[in-house]
This record gives structure tokens, C-alpha cells and sequence, in this order.
């Protein structure tokens, strides 16, 4: 009888070893994999190290401020230029009622040539250009 007690307690023991082994791989497994969650994907590889990475958002921070700027620039010559055209607009008006219909002026031609170039850098302004 006491061989079959000792079978019966080393099956015991096996299975209990088995039972030790299985948790153990699951808990590395279930440890592993919660790693990579919070962790994330692995960053590829730039060939930038972290420096260059933080300047290269500084430069862009930079340029966008630049862009900004000038765009606020680009705006307020467009107003005052067109505030210019109004201007000349209401000159060139004004003095060709003045003028009869034999005789223009050179003013009038001059005044209608600044108009147009005054009116042709709004609108490249206004393209962006």
C-alpha cells in the first residue's frame, strides 16, 4: 500500500507542478502584453535623435509665428491700399466731371495708370503672392 500512497502523491505533486508552470507562463504572457499596451506602437526610427526632434518642432513653432505675422502684415497693406484705390478712385471721378468731352487731361490718364497698378498689387497681394 505504500507504493501506491507514493504514486498517488506524486501524480499529486505533478499535477500541482504543471498547474505552478501554466500560471506562471500566463502571468508573463498577460505582463508582457499589458507592457506593450502602455507603451505604445515602437517609435520608427528618424535618424533624429530627441534634440533634433524638440528643434525641428521649435522651427516649425517659428515659421508658423513668421507666417502669422506676415499674413497680419499682408492684411493691413491691403487695407490701406485699398483705401488708397478709394481715394484715387473718387479723384479720377471727380475730375472727369470736371473735364468736358473734347479733352482729358494727362492727369486723368496718369491718375487711371496709378489706379491700376495700385489695383493690380491688391489683387497679387490677396493671391498670397
Amino acid at each position: 500500500m505504500n507504493g501506491v500512497s507514493m504514486k498517488s502523491k506524486f501524480t499529486f505533486f505533478r499535477g500541482w507542478i504543471r498547474l505552478g508552470c501554466i500560471t506562471s507562463l500566463l502571468v508573463i504572457v498577460v505582463t508582457t502584453l499589458l507592457a506593450q499596451q502602455q507603451s505604445g506602437p515602437p517609435q520608427p526610427y528618424t535618424g533624429e535623435s530627441p534634440t533634433q526632434r524638440a528643434e525641428d518642432v521649435y522651427d516649425a513653432q517659428q515659421r508658423k509665428a513668421m507666417e502669422k505675422k506676415a499674413n497680419t502684415q499682408r492684411q493691413q497693406d491691403i487695407r490701406k491700399d485699398t483705401a488708397k484705390l478709394l481715394e484715387l478712385a473718387t479723384e479720377l471721378k471727380q475730375e472727369v466731371d470736371r473735364s468736358n468731352e473734347n479733352m482729358l487731361s494727362m492727369g486723368v490718364v496718369k491718375k487711371a495708370e496709378e489706379i491700376e497698378k495700385l489695383a493690380k498689387s491688391v489683387k497679387n497681394k490677396m493671391k498670397g503672392d
